[in-house]
């Protein structure tokens, strides 16, 4: 295995992210950002099957996908990549990504030795060794993509003396994750379907009508104290009942639409973070570097958990997945001796 670089691969359900990492140096030389998510290539493959006679593989398709960004990569760096290898985490090893990986299981060791990847040989159509790294599960949970990101987040914590021998990780987003480690270990974890929800409801629920689909972003007082009322009502009742209350705020002009998409978020925000208060006292690490780090830190202000939560910086973050990926490189060019 080539022990200078590696090719670090992040692709989600909607999006891929493809680096070149400089090993020794631990830095980013360069990167692709696209769209390419994983739920649509394989929605491209399957237009691709039913239009074609023969039709290829969705490993096949995947691999073809995969090979086009590497030579953008190349061509924008004007540097060969040929024979270095491509670590992948995230959905890229489920049932709609290029092959399907049997998860790991919890409890997940932090220094990746029982993660579970499996390794798709260079061939002369594509000559860089592929690893597709698995997810993780738990009795009734599942990841795929996350625990890269904690075996680097971990690690660059431990750097920093930031890592108490208990601790939980939050990663807000489409499906919010809260991890729980302890000691060297990651123990259990929580997925929210805090973003995917809010997604649903503006576009295709009743409350369409009544919020503003624009781009948030908490940015004027009124923004803040919105986000707060959110916050405050999800104490009440059921978010069920709670929800439906956007549609009566627009109704009876108690709210304008773009207060109501701020205090819907602020609604399931707070059901998520409000599960941590039933909880044991555990040190919080933020980790967000998105639009949603304002919001995520407002609400754990708002619900008294700023006094033990560390923010992590952006380009901590940043550096998180493909530092995981190369630790699970050294795991695998160990085991292979």
């Amino acid at each position: 295995m080539n022990n200078l670089f590696l090719l670090g691969c992040d692709w989600g359900s909607s999006s891929f992210r493809l680096k070149l990492f400089n090993i020794a140096e631990q830095k980013v030389v360069g990167e692709i950002n696209t769209k390419e998510g994983v739920v649509n290539t394989f929605k491209m493959w399957q237009v691709h099957s039913k239009k074609e006679v023969n039709p290829i593989s969705r490993e096949h398709f995947f691999r073809q996908k995969l090979k086009n960004n590497v030579g953008l990569l190349a061509e924008q760096l004007s540097k060969e990549l040929d024979h270095i290898p491509i670590m992948i985490s995230g959905m890229a090893s489920s049932s709609l990504g290029m092959l399907d990986v049997a998860y790991s299981d919890l409890p997940y060791s932090l220094d990746g030795s029982n993660t579970v990847t499996l390794t798709i040989p260079a061939d002369n159509d594509f000559k860089n060794n592929i690893i597709l790294i698995s997810g993780v599960k738990s009795v009734d949970d599942v990841m795929r993509g996350e625990e890269t990101q904690v075996l680097g987040m971990i690690s660059l914590l431990q750097q920093d003396n930031l890592c108490p021998e208990k601790l939980i990780l939050i990663f807000p987003g489409t499906h919010s994750k809260h991890i729980y480690i302890h000691r060297d270990k990651m123990t259990d974890f929580k997925t929210f379907m805090t973003g995917e929800l809010y997604d649903v409801l503006i576009h295709h629920s009743i409350l369409s009508n009544s919020v503003s689909a624009t781009k948030l972003g908490l940015v004027s007082e009124d923004d803040f104290n919105m986000f707060r009322k959110g916050i405050a009502a999800s104490a009440d009742s059921s978010v069920l009942h709670n929800i439906f209350s956007v549609r009566t705020n627009e109704l009876f002009e108690i709210l304008d639409k773009h207060q109501n998409s701020i205090y819907l978020s602020g609604l399931l925000i707070g059901a998520e973070l409000r599960c941590l208060l039933n909880e044991e006292k555990l040190p919080i690490i933020l980790c967000s570097g998105s639009n949603l780090h304002k919001f995520y830190k407002l609400g754990l202000d708002e619900l008294g958990f700023m006094n033990r939560t560390t923010i992590l910086s952006n380009e901590m973050i940043d550096k998180a997945a493909i530092l995981g990926q190369s630790l699970l490189s050294k795991v695998i060019l160990k085991n292979s001796k």
